[in-house]
């Protein structure tokens, strides 16, 4: 099983910090190709000039199709990557074994997964039914022109999937120990507070938005916006950033702003918090403008959760413990297709320095990925050379 660690080592060698196009597309569509894949490879954004050139990002839907009426079955996945950072003790873009490790930006998040992912097609028959590839360079950034624009083409063709797979790393202690069956959602939302600028010396004169601000911020600090519910840990929200800009001492600025960032869960929509939060603003001399990155989902444990937990256990003896925690990931825009789950490697060192994947895991999670694509199709396992 030594395919799928070349398969890691040929993604990882290529940089593809997010907007991801290009030559990292080339490696997946030579990789998909032999295997019967028709690859659909597009770029969504600003490729042009002026303000946002070179943004435009790349995505790719390579399916193969089974006979027909045969069931459809999705991995999805990102190409994209955060920047490496500094301080590596080797190349982030040069892959590199040391013990039973695989080191490089992307082993984890998730190019290990998307090379488990195709070494695990290979062994599944074209006779099985349909399989499809969901795969954005656009996961890591602001997630504008990715997956969403995939899923329009998606419905273009008329290539909707009875099931998806999101390759996230899930995992926390062990392979297998976590999968996703849902995310909170997620709302940042800008505040400012107007004023008017004056010597503090004469404050009759001015209006000092700073007060109007922590009065603002005091009230939205003590809301408890619920306990949380049967899946979801109960929903927060964060101040994460003042803007004064003041750099005199002797003046009384002219305005005030604030960031927050609200994650939720499915007692709440964005649109009602972002209401919510306006109205306290404005009740305050202020006024707030958001950005909806996700609305909350759930894929409640049913018969698609106990196939994934089925093919984890076969292969680590574990019981994946079901879990709506953490950040948001693509699923929350792929829910509008079909059921989706996530399912991926250890999580420890995503985004980090040295981010490293154990190599046995690439192995037992192509063995995972291959018997749950088996699985959704309806095709015994004992049809695959697991």
């Amino acid at each position: 099983m030594t395919q799928v660690l070349d398969l890691a080592k040929r993604l990882i060698a290529v940089p593809s910090v997010t907007p991801a196009r290009g030559l990292v597309f080339d490696e997946l569509e030579a990789m998909l190709t032999p295997l019967g894949f028709t690859v659909h490879r597009f770029l969504a954004g600003d490729p042009g000039s002026g303000a946002g050139a070179g943004d435009a990002v790349e995505n790719c839907f390579a399916i193969r199709s089974g006979p027909a009426g045969s069931r459809h079955f999705a991995f999805a996945g990102h190409l994209d990557v955060v920047p490496p950072g500094e301080g590596w003790a080797s190349g982030a873009f040069e892959p590199e074994v040391r013990g039973e490790l695989l080191y490089g930006r992307g082993a984890v998040d998730m190019k290990g997964a998307i090379a488990a992912m195709v070494a695990a097609v290979a062994q599944v028959p074209a006779e099985a039914g349909t399989i499809s590839f969901i795969v954005t360079g656009d996961e890591e950034g602001p997630a504008l022109h990715g997956t969403r624009a995939l899923i329009d083409f998606m419905r273009e063709n008329g290539h909707l999937p009875d099931l998806c797979l999101v390759g996230e790393p899930t995992s926390v202690h062990r392979l297998g120990d976590m999968m996703k069956i849902g995310r909170r959602g997620s709302v940042n939302i800008w505040l400012s507070v107007e004023g008017r600028e004056g010597h503090v010396a004469y404050p009759h004169l001015a209006d000092n938005p700073v007060p109007k601000l922590a009065r603002m911020l005091a009230e939205l600090d003590a809301i408890v916006l619920d306990e949380g519910t049967r899946w979801f840990q109960p929903s927060n929200l964060e101040i994460t950033d003042l803007t004064v800009g003041n750099p005199a001492t002797n003046v009384i600025p002219a305005r005030a702003g604030a960031r927050l960032s609200i994650r939720f869960n499915d007692t709440h929509t964005g649109e009602a918090l972002v209401e919510r939060v306006a109205a306290i603003a404005e009740r305050h001399g202020g006024s707030a403008r958001a950005t909806i990155s996700g609305e909350p989902f759930l894929t409640p444990p049913g018969d698609f959760s106990a196939l994934v937990a089925a093919a984890v256990k076969a292969e680590t003896g574990l019981d994946p413990e079901p879990s709506t925690t953490g950040g948001t990931s693509d699923a929350r825009f792929l829910r509008v297709l079909c059921p989706v789950l996530e399912f991926g490697l250890v999580n420890a060192t995503m985004h980090k320095r040295d981010e490293a994947v154990a190599i046995a895991d690439l192995e037992v999670l192509t063995r995972i990925y291959a018997r749950i694509a088996c699985a959704a199709l309806g095709r015994a396992n004992a049809a695959l050379a697991i």
